[in-house]
């Protein structure tokens, strides 16, 4: 297949507004792989805020995408789920299909040392989901569960059930999915996990992970926590203030509230671990084909704009929405 010389990207160009555009791609190098895309997947929590224009000033470095283009809140290419063939570049990997944390976008360049192969056995369409479980295992190691521990997740997310499922395979760990939306138990259930439509009652967990992107799920994540536990926050707000109720259980009972961002590896793996080995092991981890339960729609990419613009009013049902090329 000859190189590309132009791609089709994705940009959102104000605040709730989208528009895919056309451009010339710069010469290719020659440490540098041409990828065409097959999937990308819409990072349903992060890009709508971003395409609200829901990004704090004091946020805009912290939250660049890899291979984003542009500044907040816009003109701004963002995203970092794709899934692609290789086309050109070394030998070794023409024709091989890699997972990269770069936008929507249909064809493109980057270094070689930026994709990552797929396991033999995973489909690509179910690749697309590599960002969100590679956040679930920075999330497991940042809170540490235990055998036999009683784990709350409130949040069905992605992130969330994916966190929950990976908590479950732990021995002995009693795992419970909250979240306000009752249309999510299928999901759990696909998962094999235990879900309630509120919060359990008489509950004492051991950990209580927070994925619902919302200030009231993580006050509530402090009174299903047990004496001296751990709660340990996933979700990103924007711009939004968190008022938590700080003068009751969080003082009586001794709590501890932990951040989890991707961003970083946990501390104590860094001298072991690297960010291409943890999407390695992701990458893994989707070949239970158990998780194709997590995404529940897809689109055309020439469509992007028009279903990122209906995610970001309402994205109530919608867990990964995958956009095919």
């Amino acid at each position: 297949m000859p190189e590309s010389t132009t791609a089709r990207q994705f940009w959102i160009q104000t605040p709730g507004q989208g528009q895919i555009v056309t451009t010339t791609l710069p010469a290719k190098q020659d440490d540098q792989v041409l990828v065409r895309t097959l999937y990308s997947s819409i990072s349903r929590g992060t890009e709508t805020l971003v395409f609200r224009g829901e990004v704090p000033p004091s946020q805009h470095e912290a939250m660049r995408a890899p291979f984003q283009e542009g500044d907040f809140p816009g003109p701004v290419k963002y995203g970092y789920a794709n899934v692609g063939e290789v086309v050109a570049g070394p030998d070794s990997l023409v024709g091989v299909t890699v997972f990269c944390l770069y936008p929507h976008q249909d064809h493109y360049y980057v270094q070689a040392t930026d994709v990552t192969p797929l396991p033999d056995g995973l489909p690509p369409s179910r690749a697309v989901l590599a960002a969100n479980m590679e956040t679930a295992v920075n999330a497991v190691w940042d809170s540490r569960p235990t055998v036999g521990d009683e784990i709350v997740v409130i949040g069905a997310g992605v992130v969330g059930l994916l966190s929950a499922w990976l908590c479950q395979q732990l021995p002995g760990t009693r795992v419970t999915v909250v979240d306000i939306n009752p249309a999510k138990e299928a999901v759990a259930e696909a998962l094999g996990l235990t879900f309630v439509a509120g919060l359990p009652s008489h509950t004492q967990a051991d950990l209580v992970l927070h994925a619902s992107g919302q200030p009231e799920g993580l006050a509530s994540a402090l009174t299903v926590a047990g004496h001296e536990a751990t709660v340990v926050d996933l979700s990103w707000y924007g711009d939004r203030p968190v008022t938590l109720p700080l003068g009751e259980d969080f003082h009586s009972k001794r709590l501890t509230l932990r951040s989890s961002q991707v961003g970083h590896l946990h501390p104590e793996r860094i001298p072991r671990w690297t960010r291409s080995r943890r999407m390695s092991l992701a990458l893994h981890l989707l070949l239970d084909p158990k998780v194709d339960a997590l995404i529940t729609g897809e689109s055309p990419f020439e469509k992007l704009p028009d279903v990122l613009a209906k995610l970001s009013r309402d994205p109530r049902n919608t867990l990964c929405h995958r956009i095919a090329y």
